[in-house]
């Protein structure tokens, strides 16, 4: 069983895995390292990946994309808002608050909230690596923002369940990208902790952490963010400056249609990463909208300029770090740039006059929170991976509480469960000076986050004159809330705490609880979602079975044809090659009705069944051939047999791949005469 570290980005995913004691970035079905995070939805079948964001150019309301900046997120929140303005596809407000996304497909409306679309994204993504490593995959690490939320994270291990994955740990992204840092850098100063900014600038987002290193440890002391600041910002300048001068210099809107909308932000993505490697870049779109062709010009001065209020911003989290962290500046041993955002020059600067030393880039900036969440998964997964001890120590950056309830009223006091700062995982136990019958958890720094846990009703039996409530709570391994247990126990008086200094009595232990997480998915929803992914996944491998079958076919006319024009002599075609092509069909044939014997029922029946069909072939036209005159052309050419043979290899592949834990091996390493 294989292990594996996902990142998944607002634009792109990377795949990393163990392998022999080291970590390596996966390819994708393209050969590439990085994966568009798009799910479209095709006529008959859906999309992802590179496929997805071709499709996208043509039916951009069919392509679902920056998923990571909805799920868990409530509809109406303004940040919410402005992203979705930002995205052709619809989406409305779901029973619950959250988002709900709207799309046309197989003749019908299909309403999914964002965890199923990023189960989706997972689901293809678990394939791509159990290809890969050609073994099934199940323990991944998966890397979130540290500003997630409970609920957020929540609903990505939702999503994870949907592809069938089970997340051994969401990690901090900058905690994940120290750990792949603290493992190979063996430069450290030996005199006390090494401390090393980390500043992660996404597509949507900036994180900033503090780690101190050690010997075979990290501690992280810090995490600070804006989450509304990455690379598309930047991409947005330059769209606002360009979409004027368009609208100036040829009268037209570039607004005025998603694909005009689209196509002009893409080219202001491509201009930004001109300019980070040149002075000056020009722009040139055809036909962006209607007939009318446009370009424009700029340069990195005056990028820089109109850039000016962003590059004040992305100081703000980086010095808040630092002061969270309680150090000063001098302190910082070093700052590493990571993310896609991180090549604009213009940032490296501004960040060198605040913080008194040069940033450097971490190589392979788009890898390293994949890399690192491998690593991790790799230490926690011991069964199965030998890999040095290394101690990671994080933090939770909010501060959480709770109120007591009465009915639809709240008091005024709350009631600290773990600090900011609160190492995690990690419980407590606490004694509340009463007896809630419900209580509400919730951030309780409203200039960090305003969303809310979730209610959680206590069934007390009965409520004694001078008892109190005993909480176990405890902040997991993936920085979600947990109340373990809670009893009602009875202070005895000071009296009696004079003589016995632990002067209490349990009443009741392990008292029921129930929770009301909001926006939460339930485990009939979550259920319904996993039969869903099937039913789907189900439906896009009879697309791509018809579709193979088509090309089959017209591969197998175009090139008959081909030879057959080509042929002298025809009649004369060697009997012995028509002979061993025959033999090699049957023998395919009986090897993959020896693999269906280890599949599923459905699957058995499919593979049998075309190997049913390629026999059937033989068996029609074998008779023909035997009575058929010498000196005429054959009725059976050899190499329509040896085309039978890799259209039922084909398609056998194909029903197999949707049973990864199948003996599928068995079938791609078959030899045949």
């Amino acid at each position: 069983m294989s292990v594996i570290g996902f990142d998944i980005g607002d634009e792109s995913c990377v795949i990393a895995a163990e392998k022999h004691g080291g970590v390596d970035v996966l390819l994708n079905y393209g050969l590439k390292r990085e994966t568009p995070a798009v799910v479209s939805f095709g006529e008959s079948q859906r999309f992802f990946g590179s496929a997805a964001a071709a499709f996208a150019n043509n039916n951009p309301e069919l392509a679902i994309s920056q998923v990571k900046r909805l799920i868990g997120r409530n509809y109406k929140e303004a940040s919410v808002q402005n992203d979705l303005r930002l995205l052709p596809f619809k989406t409305t407000e779901g029973p619950l608050g959250g988002v709900l996304i709207h799309v046309n497909y197989l003749n019908k409306l299909w309403c999914f909230t964002p965890a199923e679309i990023l189960g989706m994204l997972f689901a293809h993504l678990k394939q791509i690596a159990e290809i890969n490593l050609d073994s099934p995959i199940q323990d991944c690490v998966i890397g979130i923002p540290s500003y997630f939320t409970d609920l957020q994270r929540r609903e990505y291990l939702d999503a994870a369940s949907i592809a069938g994955l089970r997340p051994l740990r969401l990690i901090h992204e900058c905690t994940a990208i120290a750990l792949g840092y603290g493992v190979t850098k063996t430069d450290f100063p030996r005199s006390g902790p090494t401390n090393v900014m980390f500043v992660n600038i996404g597509h949507c987002d900036t994180q900033v952490s503090v780690v101190a290193f050690e010997s075979e440890k990290m501690k992280v002391l810090s995490h600070s963010f804006d989450d509304n600041l990455g690379g598309r910002d930047f991409d947005d300048v330059l769209f606002k400056h360009f979409a004027a001068k368009f609208k100036e210099a040829y009268n037209i809107n570039a607004c005025s249609s998603a694909q005009s909308f689209m196509r002009l932000r893409a080219s202001c993505e491509k201009l930004k990463k001109d300019l980070s490697a040149n002075a000056e870049a020009r722009l040139s779109i055809r036909r962006l909208v209607g007939d009318t062709d446009v370009s424009g010009f700029i340069t990195r001065d005056e990028f820089e300029i109109l850039s000016l209020e962003l590059l004040e911003r992305i100081t703000a989290p980086c010095i808040n770090a630092v002061k969270e962290a309680g150090l000063s500046v001098d302190k910082i041993y070093a700052i590493e740039l990571s993310g896609s955002g991180s090549h604009i020059p213009s940032i490296s600067k501004k960040l060198t006059s605040i913080l008194w030393k040069e940033p450097r880039r971490i190589p392979n900036v788009c890898e390293c929170v994949a890399r690192g969440c491998a690593l991790q998964c790799a230490m926690l997964n011991k069964s199965t991976h030998q890999f040095r001890d290394y101690k990671v120590q994080d933090l939770f950056p909010y501060s959480l509480g709770f109120l007591e309830v009465e009915g639809v009223n709240k008091t005024q006091q709350d009631f600290t469960l773990f600090p900011k700062g609160s190492p995690f995982p990690s419980d407590r136990v606490i004694q509340y000076p009463g007896t809630p019958q419900c209580i509400q958890v919730l951030y309780t720094n409203k200039m960090d986050f305003p969303a809310e846990v979730g209610q959680f009703t206590i069934g007390l039996p009965f409520v004694a004159e001078k008892a109190k409530v005993e909480f176990k709570v405890k902040l997991n391994d993936h920085g979600i809330f947990e109340i373990e247990s809670v009893s009602l126990i009875e202070d005895l008086g000071p009296a009696r705490r004079r003589i016995f200094p632990f002067a209490e009595k349990i009443l009741v232990n392990n008292i029921l609880i129930s929770d009301n997480l909001y926006v939460s998915t339930t485990k009939e929803e979550l259920a319904k979602a996993q039969k869903r992914e099937q039913m789907l996944a189900e439906q896009d491998i009879k697309a791509e079975q018809a579709k193979d079958e088509r090309n089959t076919v017209e591969y197998f006319v175009y090139n008959t044809r081909n030879k057959l024009s080509d042929a002298v002599e025809s009649g004369n075609q060697d009997p012995d090659a028509r002979a061993q092509a025959t033999k090699r069909l049957l023998t395919c044939v009986a090897d993959y009705r020896l693999i269906a014997d280890s599949l599923p029922h459905g699957l058995k029946d499919e593979v049998n069944n075309e190997c049913s069909k390629a026999e059937q072939w033989l068996n029609d036209h074998s008779p023909q051939q035997h009575s058929s005159p010498s000196n005429i052309d054959p009725i059976l050419w050899p190499e329509f047999i040896k085309f039978s043979v890799e259209s039922l290899e084909r398609r056998c592949e194909l029903i197999m791949r949707s049973n990864p834990t199948s003996e599928m091996d068995k079938g791609k390493g078959m030899q045949v005469d």
